[in-house]
């Protein structure tokens, strides 16, 4: 098991998201985000609109995706 935070994943804070593949934090971070999103959370929406600006770019989204997973890689086990 691997953790990362909403930070490490584009968003806004040190919330922790611990699981086997980076798929399943991609999942868990997408939940979270969702949650802070009805909120209105001003540090949150501005990180969801950075993210929201690489859909469109399927060159940077794939890279953006790469470098989350080589990073999720290189993490120690928990």
């Amino acid at each position: 098991m691997k953790t990362m935070t909403c930070e490490q994943l584009g968003g806004a804070c040190d919330e922790a998201f611990a699981a086997e593949s980076i798929e399943k934090i991609a999942e868990m971070s997408k939940a979270h985000a969702m949650q802070i999103f009805q909120q209105r959370n001003y540090a949150h929406l501005l990180a969801a609109e950075k993210m929201k600006n690489l859909i469109p770019d399927p060159y940077a989204m794939k890279n953006w995706l790469e470098s989350r997973r080589k990073e999720f890689e290189a993490l120690v086990e928990d």
